[in-house]
C-alpha cells in the first residue's frame, strides 16, 4: 500500500514512512492510494470472526510489508485487549461503548495501534523520536499512556489551557518519564497550529526526529475504523445502522467512512457537533468556511477547522453530492446536550458522556425523520472524567471509579507555553 499526500506535491511513501513522517512534506495529510475491498465473505461471516483475525483482515492491506504479520498480529493483540460492547439504549439506539480502555476513552485503540507501530519502527533507528501531538481532551491521555516508557521516544503533548476536563489534564500530565505536557493559552486550533509550523519547519525537522500522534497520522486514523466492524459484528438487525458520531477534528467519522468505502454495510453517517459547526454548514450550503473555536461541555469536539476534513473530501472525490449522500451533520448546544444527559439517565438508565450525549441527540432528530430506521451512536469516553453540572447522579462503583479517584490525588506537571510556535520550537531544540 502506498500513502500519497492530500496536497499532491509530495512523493508516495508506504506505511511506516507515512507513520513515521506524521504529516507530508507538502503539509498536506497522508491518504491510501487506494481503498482496500473487503471480502464479502468476511462481511457475511463476520460474527464467526474472533476481533483479533477480524482487525488483522481489515488492517493488512494497509500496512501492507512494512510490518511482519506476527508482529502485526502482537500490535492488534495489544490494541484491542479490552471490551468494545454494544449496548441497547433504548427499542431503536444502541450505544458502542468505546470507553473501557486505559485511559477510558476511543482515542485509545488509535494510540495503542500507533505507538506500538512506531516502537517497532524505532528499533531500527538509531536517533530518538519525538512525537508530537495537540490534544482537545482525550488524545493526550491516550498517547501519553500509549507511548509511555516505549523505547526510543520521546512524547511532547500540546493542550489548550483551562479547556480540558480535570480528569483528562491529569492523564496527560502525571505520567511524567518521557511523556511531557506544555499548557498552552489558547485554543485546540492554535496547538493544531503550532504542530503543523513545526512539521513544516525544515531547520527544525532537521536537527529531531518529529512525528506526530494526531489523527492526522495514518497510524492513529485508519485502525479506528475497527470500531466500526465490532460494531457491525453485534448488530442484530438484518438492515444497515444509521451511525452517529461525536466529530471535532472528523477522524473518527472519516475512518467510518472509510469501512464503508471498504465494503462494510453502513446506513446514512450523522456528524454529531456541538457549536463548532463548519462541516454541517458545510453539508448544508456547500461552501467550507472555518470558524474560531468556541468552547463547550463537549470540550474535546471544540475544533473549528477540523483537520480530517481534508480526507473526506478525498475520500468522495470532491463530490460534494457524494458527501451529502452519506452524511448528514447535527449541530447541538450545551443546553441540548445537558438536558439529552439528563433524560437518557432518567428514561433508560443509560449514563453519556457530554459526547456521547451530542450524538445522541443528533441521533434522535435523524431517526425522527426516518422512521424506519434504527441506529447506533459512538460512545467515545466514559461520563466519570467530565465535570459536567448535569451528570447523572447514579453513582460508579466499578474500578473506574477506583482509577479515577487515584488519578485525582496524582499532581500535575505541565509547561506553560503561549500560543507562539517560536515557544514551541525554543523548548524542542532545548
Amino acid at each position: 500500500m502506498k500513502y500519497y499526500s492530500t496536497n499532491k506535491n509530495a512523493p508516495e511513501v508506504d506505511f511506516r514512512e507515512a507513520s513515521i513522517n506524521g504529516l507530508a512534506p507538502d503539509r498536506g495529510l497522508y491518504f491510501p492510494s487506494s481503498i482496500p475491498k473487503v471480502d464479502p465473505y468476511l462481511i457475511e461471516n463476520i460474527k464467526s470472526y474472533s476481533n483479533l483475525d477480524l482487525a488483522f483482515n481489515i488492517i493488512k492491506p494497509y500496512v501492507g510489508t512494512a510490518i511482519p504479520d506476527n508482529e502485526l498480529l502482537r500490535i492488534l493483540a495489544e490494541t484491542i485487549s479490552f471490551e468494545i460492547p454494544l449496548v441497547t439504549i433504548n427499542e431503536r439506539i444502541s450505544s458502542l461503548e468505546l470507553y473501557h480502555g486505559p485511559t477510558f476513552a476511543f482515542k485509545d485503540i488509535g494510540a495503542r495501534f500507533m505507538s506500538r507501530c512506531l516502537g517497532y519502527f524505532a528499533e531500527g533507528i538509531s536517533t530518538k523520536m519525538t512525537v508530537l501531538v495537540a490534544t482537545s481532551g482525550d488524545t493526550g491521555g491516550a498517547v501519553a499512556n500509549g507511548f509511555y516508557n516505549v523505547p526510543g521516544v520521546d512524547v511532547v503533548i500540546l493542550y489548550p489551557s483551562g479547556r480540558v476536563s480535570d480528569i483528562q489534564e491529569k492523564q496527560l500530565t502525571t505520567l511524567g518519564g518521557n511523556v511531557t505536557a506544555l499548557e498552552v493559552l489558547g485554543t485546540f486550533d492554535d496547538c493544531q497550529k503550532m504542530v503543523k509550523e513545526a512539521f513544516a519547519d525544515t531547520t527544525l525537522r532537521s536537527k529531531l526526529f518529529l512525528t506526530s500522534a494526531n489523527s492526522i497520522n495514518v497510524a492513529r486514523w485508519i485502525p479506528q475504523q475497527l470500531f466500526y466492524f465490532f460494531a457491525a459484528k453485534q448488530w442484530e438487525d438484518d438492515f444497515a445502522p444509521a451511525v452517529a458520531v461525536p466529530s471535532g477534528n472528523f477522524g473518527n467519522i472519516c475512518s467510518g467512512l472509510l469501512a464503508k468505502k471498504s465494503g462494510l454495510p453502513l446506513g446514512k453517517f450523522i456528524a454529531a457537533c456541538n457549536a463548532n459547526q463548519a462541516v454541517p454548514s458545510y453539508l448544508k450550503t456547500g461552501k467550507y468556511i472555518p470558524q474560531p473555536t468556541i468552547s463547550t461541555i463537549s470540550n474535546a469536539m471544540d475544533v473549528g477547522d477540523p483537520s480530517n476534513f481534508v480526507r473526506i473530501i478525498e475520500l468522495y472525490k470532491s463530490s460534494y453530492q457524494d458527501i451529502c449522500n452519506d452524511i448528514v451533520g447535527y449541530s447541538i448546544s450545551d443546553s441540548e446536550t445537558k438536558s439529552t444527559i439528563e433524560a437518557t439517565f432518567k428514561k433508560f438508565g443509560y449514563w453519556l458522556d457530554p459526547h456521547g450525549a451530542v450524538a445522541f441527540a443528533a441521533l434522535e432528530s435523524y431517526l425522527a425523520e426516518h422512521k424506519d430506521e434504527k441506529g447506533i451512536l459512538l460512545e467515545t469516553a466514559h461520563p466519570i472524567k467530565f465535570d459536567c453540572e448535569t451528570t447523572a447522579s447514579g453513582a460508579i462503583t466499578d474500578s473506574i471509579a477506583q482509577n479515577v479517584e487515584m488519578l485525582r490525588k496524582k499532581e500535575k506537571k505541565s509547561l506553560l507555553v503561549k500560543s507562539s510556535y517560536n515557544e514551541l520550537k525554543d523548548y524542542l531544540l532545548q
